[in-house]
């Protein structure tokens, strides 16, 4: 067996098969390349799903985290910590808000914008308890945990998992109709994803999200945006929702805020949204600890130079055009998508989406399948024009084979 078999084969014998990764084995990796155990390098085209926005081993996050480690690495919330402070206004005026909860994944910080929205709807707007509803849309992906597949619409996320939590009402997305009428007196919030990832890279219709905010506002209930993956970055602006000119009363982060370095998420508020907490209702023992807080910081300083965000906007208006140009050959459907991310939906006769990564693997490139024939493409915002002109050739070979 090869070293890579090897590794596999160990894997499979010893851990849960909760994942069914392509078969290389990554061993080191800088900026958008990684190399396998073989020596074989391999141009990522998935970047950790976001979380690896900054690239591999980006030197001034890597550098953050060494000198933090020197220093102290966690504390607990039982204490406070010299990078807690700062973390919290530079994310919280990253944000245009004012009040940061940190928590250390992304279902952490979802469920923690969950707990926020019922207690503010409790204490806030006076809705009866154990009534409080969140609106959430179709095909949205929030993370895994108990509560948060029970508001899936995926059946491999949510199958056997119950019995589930209640709460939560599911309108279809981008259908500001239905989520009208699915609001009631008991509605505390809206929980969307701006662009969804999981589903394919699905764009909501033009007017949407401005309406989601308008309709929010009239009625007293709370807009959360997951921007988990579509932030920080990813789509060419900050936020997804600033291509709208749209500004939610809570933002859900992760993913990138952490720098692929360490897991760092957190719910960014208002202080009278985020007041409703009081010592000992909510946290975690990780959440906000000294290293997050040193490389989320750098985090948000590479963000305030704007040049992320200047070259995903101008790269992904390449990688677009050259997407769309793969439409309408009869091997591409369709092409959506925003920014330096792009769902790909490959017509069925040529294989599934599983079966073009795999295809794209041998030829030295790697992305992710998701929902059968739909491949994602999300680029380290590091990368070389010539280096992703390199992964469109080999995307064209596979398609014209």
């Amino acid at each position: 067996m090869s070293t890579t078999e090897n590794a596999i084969a160990s894997a499979e014998a010893h851990s849960a098969h909760n994942y069914h990764p392509l078969p290389v084995v990554v061993a080191s990796a800088e900026g958008a390349w990684m190399t396998d155990v073989e020596g074989r390098r391999y141009l990522d085209l998935l970047a950790g799903y976001s979380a690896l926005n900054f690239g591999h081993g980006n030197r001034r996050l890597i550098d953050a985290a060494k000198a933090q480690l020197d220093r102290v690495t966690l504390t607990s919330r039982a204490f406070h910590h010299d990078r807690f402070a700062d973390f919290c206004t530079e994310l919280a005026a990253l944000c245009g808000m004012e009040t940061v909860l940190p928590m250390n994944t992304g279902a952490e910080a979802v469920e923690t914008a969950v707990k926020t929205a019922r207690k503010w709807g409790y204490r806030v707007k006076g809705v009866p308890d154990g009534m409080a509803k969140i609106i959430v849309a179709s095909d949205n992906f929030h993370g895994r945990t108990t509560t948060i597949v029970s508001f899936s619409t995926d059946p491999e996320a949510r199958a056997d998992f119950g019995p589930y939590t209640p709460g939560f009402e599911i309108v279809p997305y981008g259908d500001l109709t239905a989520m009208r009428e699915a609001m009631t007196e008991n509605t505390v919030a809206v929980l969307i994803e701006p662009i969804q990832g999981e589903a394919g890279v699905l764009v909501p219709p033009a007017g949407y999200l401005p309406g989601v905010r308008e309709l929010t506002r009239e009625r007293n209930v709370l807009f959360i945006a997951d921007e988990i993956q579509s932030g920080l970055g990813r789509t060419g602006k900050t936020f997804a929702l600033d291509h709208e000119g749209v500004v939610p009363d809570m933002y859900v982060l992760g993913k990138a805020l952490g720098g692929g370095v360490v897991p760092v998420s957190a719910v960014v508020s208002s202080a009278d949204v985020l007041g409703v907490f009081r010592p000992g209702e909510h946290g975690s023992t990780f959440g906000g600890n000294p290293l997050a807080c040193a490389v989320a910081l750098e985090v948000i300083a590479m963000l305030r130079t704007g040049e992320y965000q200047e070259r995903a906007a101008e790269l992904g208006d390449h990688l677009h055009r050259e997407l769309g140009l793969l439409t309408g050959g009869g091997a591409v459907e369709s092409v959506r998508g925003r920014g330096l991310w792009a769902g790909v939906d490959i017509a069925p006769a040529l294989g599934t989406g599983r079966e073009i990564s795999e295809k794209l693997m041998e030829l030295g490139v790697l992305v992710k399948d998701t929902h059968g024939s739909t491949i994602r493409i999300a680029p380290p915002l590091v990368i070389s024009k010539e280096d992703l002109d390199w992964g469109l050739d080999r995307l064209r070979a596979v398609l014209s084979a």
